[in-house]
């Protein structure tokens, strides 16, 4: 089985104030088995090494493989991805959340609602769910989560994208130059303002996602290229999935995955805005906001926190 990969997370506490903060992401080059393969095998294998959002990783493979040969685009389950998108959403909030803001977890209830996942009544029980669980919890939870004070912004964030839970938009027409020109720079994602600005922001994806499920609505996925080339983003759990290809012969030349983790942890420009002007009593506490910075951020792969002190 090939490792999603790891991240480290290390920072030095002094004087109440968290610096040095430091990250170390790794991930192994999977994509790199698809050189020389049929699309085919592309798609079979992907959801394989993707485990998670496995159908939006499937559904982003098609959609980029399919524009860059200039074939139709295949049809998608829109009702299973918007539930892969719930259950992720939910994994989060019912059972990460809380611990990390002193609360406990709503296992009960998320079990519940994952057996529902693959019957008639998933809508239904989604609606049940959002209002006799998760709004209270999430009352809660807000009450809890102590963010930073002031106005600070990192630089290219958009404070109103957030506060309001507007989802991030699709471009796959920026990532397609990026992707054609080697070595030219991708756009990069809009990180959250806040760390309750990311809690809140996925609160309000849920209520989106089951709306959209209630109401047979599509999946968003764009694309963008032709002639050998693709490009196709989608909406995961924790930003915007894209998947590059580049084809030739009907064979893969090239192709790549970006995922929000390899944005978000391609250093500590996002960690560190979510925690700037914060002031700490003691480790305990500036190790518990760490951890709710990077539960904020949501990496995809498993990560180990290192906090020194002087």
């Amino acid at each position: 089985m090939i490792s999603a990969g790891s991240l480290r997370v290390r920072a030095t506490l002094t004087n109440g104030r968290l610096g040095n903060l430091d990250v170390d992401l790794r991930r192994p080059a999977v994509t790199q088995i698809f050189h020389g393969q049929a699309p085919e095998a592309v798609v079979k294998t992907l959801p394989c090494l993707y485990t998670i959002c496995a159908h939006a990783q499937k559904a982003a493979a098609q959609a980029a493989l399919a524009v860059a040969a200039d074939d139709e685009r295949p049809a998608t389950d829109d009702a299973g991805l918007w539930v892969e998108l719930l259950h992720e959403n939910l994994w989060r909030l019912l059972l990460d959340w809380p611990p990390a803001l002193g609360l406990p977890p709503e296992k009960e209830a998320f079990i519940a609602w994952r057996a529902t996942r693959f019957g008639g009544n998933c809508t239904d029980e989604t609606k049940v769910l959002l209002a006799n669980t998760l709004s209270g919890l999430a009352e809660k939870c807000l009450a809890k989560l102590v963010d930073r004070s002031g106005q600070e912004v990192p630089h290219g964030c958009d404070r109103q994208l957030h506060a309001t839970g507007t989802p991030p938009p699709l471009t796959p027409g920026e990532w397609l130059a990026g992707w054609q020109e080697a070595g030219a720079a991708q756009p990069t994602p809009i990180a959250p303002t806040s760390i309750r600005a990311a809690y809140q922001g996925r609160v309000a994806e849920v209520e989106r996602a089951a709306a959209a499920l209630a109401a047979g609505a599509p999946y968003p996925i764009a694309v963008a290229g032709g002639d050998g080339w693709g490009v196709a983003q989608t909406a995961t759990a924790r930003g915007v999935l894209t998947h590059a290809v580049q084809l030739a012969a009907g064979k893969v030349v090239k192709y790549r995955v970006w995922a929000p983790t390899d944005a978000f942890f391609a250093d500590a420009v996002a960690l560190s805005g979510l925690l700037a002007g914060r002031r700490f009593a003691s480790p305990d506490e500036a190790r518990r906001a760490l951890d709710q910075a990077i539960l904020a951020l949501d990496p995809c792969v498993p990560y180990a926190l290192e906090l020194n002190h002087a």
